[in-house]
């Protein structure tokens, strides 16, 4: 594998960030700095931690990464279900 863009999960991630991002578009302008923004946060991490896990090059630091990005997948989850 050349880099993390040919990963699947990072692929399916990407994705999901991109439609977190389209989706809190429409949520309340007074969500700005609450829901929103932790929702962004949360959904950029997961990918961003996985590119970042696979760029340091040892196997610790990439299992570390997949567990923060994982964190981060539960983190939004919770956000999905109370802005729902």
């Amino acid at each position: 594998m050349k880099n993390y863009k040919e990963l699947k999960v990072w692929q399916k991630s990407y994705q999901l960030c991109l439609t977190i991002y389209k989706a809190t578009k429409a949520f309340p302008k007074n969500e700005g700095f609450g829901l929103t923004s932790q929702m962004r946060r949360a959904a950029l991490s997961i990918p961003s931690n996985i590119a970042e896990g696979y760029g340091r090059k040892t196997t610790p630091d990439y299992l570390r990464s997949l567990y923060i990005a994982y964190g981060s997948t539960c983190e939004l989850e919770t956000q999905i279900s109370l802005s729902g």
